[in-house]
């Protein structure tokens, strides 16, 4: 059954069972206007919407009575027929010009319902480039079941960003190409899953019959040349003609010369199977155990929801005109590194690297698309991730303590890897630090004991300042997550404050620094005076270690099985 199908039987049902479920929601708007006199700019109003956002369904000739709890069909008079026509064309962009958007009309429907007629008008979402249109110089954007006015800051932001996509690699042609590079099989795979919802598109017979579709989403240019995306999507033969910009070169680095033919592979296709054959190569070549609390089911080293979102961003962010292939290389037991082209826009670095504690973080959220017609086309494939989901799956993953603290290092101005590392972020070592500091930490929070969340929270600010003195660059964790409490209290604690850099949309955390203390030499001196500097390095380290736990520690002597834990993490 159609989407269309199920909302108007919900109404009916509700009209004949005389009851009240909301219907409408970001994506659907009910409109009366069953009389030839009626008011059409609320339609209108609601048509700038579903342009500017996400497009959606406009039912003509349905009253929806929220106070009185109740549907009315009202019915779509048919001498309105030249009003939503009109409708296309009421729109302007941001110089008053007149737009003609018919294109985004996808479909006009008449459906029957309780011997009546209503009108169902689908509207497409416009592509980046377009936004935003205006209706009497207002745009609007859809929020829940309301159109609202778009604010200007956000209008402005959209104008940069229009500016950026003028000159996006994936629209760029594609030298030596032709209409016939393209395989119509591979478009209609694409068309067919553009239409599950509404068909908004016909299955096209031939290439030469596409032509304006193909347009349209940016697969081939103005003057019928292929670009990069329209390779990429549904184009035959195409490492002849994206070489390594279709490619993904994977190795297993086992540390053994005499293998290394036998864990390297090389795939080469079409975006989409690109995708699948690049998170497949991963799965094959991680350990995978059997979990007792899950009932002995299958659970691989690292989780295959972060496997999938990181392999898909690699392949939708990366910079399709640098001419170099995407590196997968699986470290076993150690990390698994994905290597791309391309780097961070720089808003979204957050760095200081001559400050005594060097930060260098990466801004999460929902940042704009590298590529943007790439995004439309994996959206329909349910295959766009967006940077600031796979960040947050990172950062997830990682607070959930089912990997350790993931970076990314940049290898140049053009290239950059993400390291996905296997281990815990609260290991043996950091359990090692919290137990020698078990009284620090403890007074600070008041004579309460740490929580495991705390305990969470705190390794990774720990580790990202490691990470960062290393020239690695790790996800800015924010007050804007899950563990808003944990980082409250700490701060409240001052476990951890915010460094120079933070601003007031930003706050960039760093820990207490005794915690980071481990010269304990002019106290030992004072101690023990000239005896402490004729000992060895294993007997300075010994008396560091004793030192820190009587002067930090819960106990005031530490038990022997502690202080070896604590000694073995600092030599």
């Amino acid at each position: 059954m159609r989407q269309i199908e199920k909302i108007l039987s919900e109404i009916e049902s509700s009209i004949k069972n005389n009851t009240f479920k909301k219907i409408e929601h970001d994506k659907l708007e009910l409109k009366d206007n069953s009389h030839h006199t009626s008011d059409w700019k609320e339609v209108h109003k609601t048509a700038c919407s579903f342009l500017n956002t996400g497009g959606g369904i406009i039912i003509i000739g349905i009253y929806e009575d929220e106070i009185n709890r109740k549907y009315s069909i009202t019915g779509f008079d048919k001498s309105n027929e030249n009003k939503t026509k009109e409708i296309p064309a009421v729109f302007t962009n941001d110089t008053k010009e007149r737009q003609d958007l018919g294109m985004y009309f996808t479909a006009f429907e008449i459906h029957p319902i309780l011997g009546k007629e209503v009108l169902a008008i689908y509207v497409e979402e416009i592509p980046e480039e377009l936004k935003y249109v205006y209706f009497e110089g207002i745009a609007y954007e859809r929020q829940i079941t309301g159109d609202h006015k778009i604010k200007s800051n956000k209008i402005d932001a959209q104008t940069e960003y229009k500016q950026e996509i003028l000159n996006a690699k994936e629209l760029q042609p594609v030298i030596n190409t032709s209409l016939g590079n393209l395989d119509v099989n591979k478009l209609n795979e694409y068309i067919q899953i553009l239409n599950k919802e509404v068909i908004t598109e016909s299955i096209k017979s031939d290439i030469e019959n596409s032509k304006s579709f193909l347009v349209r989403k940016g697969f081939i240019t103005h003057s019928l040349q292929p670009t990069i995306l329209g390779v990429l999507v549904c184009g035959k033969n195409i490492d002849d003609l994206l070489g390594s910009r279709s490619q993904i070169d994977c190795y297993v680095d086992t540390g053994s010369e005499t293998k290394v033919a036998d864990n390297k592979k090389i795939l080469k296709d079409n975006i989409l199977p690109l995708m699948e054959k690049g998170i497949n190569f991963i799965m094959q070549n991680i350990q995978v155990g059997v979990g007792i609390e899950s009932g002995g089911k299958s659970i691989p080293e690292y989780p295959y929801r972060l496997i999938r979102e990181s392999v898909n961003n690699s392949l939708a962010h990366r910079d399709y005109g640098i001419i170099k292939f995407t590196n997968i290389n699986i470290v076993p037991n150690k990390h698994i590194e994905i290597r791309n082209p391309g780097r961070f826009k720089s808003q979204l670095i957050l760095q200081d690297v001559d400050n005594l504690i060097p930060i260098r973080r990466i801004l999460p959220g929902n940042s704009k698309p590298n590529n943007p017609k790439l995004a439309e086309i994996l959206k329909v494939f349910d295959r766009w991730e967006g940077k600031g989901l796979g960040m947050s799956t990172l950062t997830n993953e990682c607070l959930a303590n089912n990997i350790d603290l993931p970076y990314y290092k940049f290898h140049s101005t053009d290239e950059l890897s993400l390291y996905i590392r296997k281990g815990r972020l609260l290991d043996e070592k950091m359990e090692s630090l919290f137990n020698t500091y078990a009284g620090y930490i403890e007074k600070k929070l008041n004579g309460e004991n740490i929580t495991l969340e705390q305990k969470l929270v705190l390794s990774y600010f720990f580790k990202s300042e490691l990470e960062n003195k290393n020239e690695r660059y790790t996800i800015l964790l924010t007050k804007d997550n899950n563990h808003l409490a944990a980082i409250n209290t700490l701060e409240d604690s001052s476990l951890i404050f915010k460094h120079p850099l933070s601003t007031e949309l930003n706050s960039v955390y760093i820990i207490d620094r005794k915690l980071f203390k481990k010269d304990f030499i002019l106290e030992l001196r004072t101690l023990f005076g000239a005896d402490f500097d004729v000992l060895s390095k294993e007997g300075r380290d010994v008396l560091t270690c004793i030192f820190e736990f009587n002067n930090y520690s819960k106990d005031k002597y530490p038990r022997i099985k502690s202080f070896l834990k604590s000694f073995l993490s600092i030599i």
